[in-house]
């Protein structure tokens, strides 16, 4: 079942993120679909419905997401979490490069992977978005 949240709770969600993806920062103005609400630890692992536990997130990274909360890294061979964007800085596990958001470390590798980031029509609606100035 979803969860509803206020229009209040998801404006601040929203702008907390500064309107964008927090976990491939997305810019929700040029999205086809809205952005989300996310549980960053899902209810059945745990997770509350604080706004702590709470990110503004893509419909891609979202849906791809659901219940993840780790993953196997393939070049380390932890399990370590996926992203998450009350405890970690973005730019200490990800950086950007030719449109793809290149994972620093474990978590970052995970999360890239898990949410499908670099899928080829995020990377080349990532890189349109930098030409435009829209990123």
């Amino acid at each position: 079942m979803s969860q509803r949240y206020s229009a209040s709770v998801r404006q601040k969600i929203r702008e907390r993120a500064n309107g964008r993806c927090e976990y491939c920062k997305k810019p929700d103005a040029v999205s086809v679909y809205p952005h989300h609400v996310d549980h960053i630890i899902p209810v059945f692992h745990g997770g509350d419905n604080d706004e702590d536990n709470l990110a503004w997130a893509c419909f891609q990274c979202n849906s791809t997401k659901s219940g993840q909360i780790a993953s196997y890294d393939f070049e380390t061979g932890e399990l370590p979490p996926l992203f998450h964007p009350r405890r970690d800085e973005w730019a200490d596990h990800f950086e950007l490069k030719a449109g793809k958001i290149i994972g620093k470390t474990a978590i970052g590798r995970v999360t890239v992977r898990i949410l499908q980031i670099n899928h080829p029509d995020n990377v080349e609606t990532r890189l349109y978005l930098i030409q435009s100035r829209k990123w």
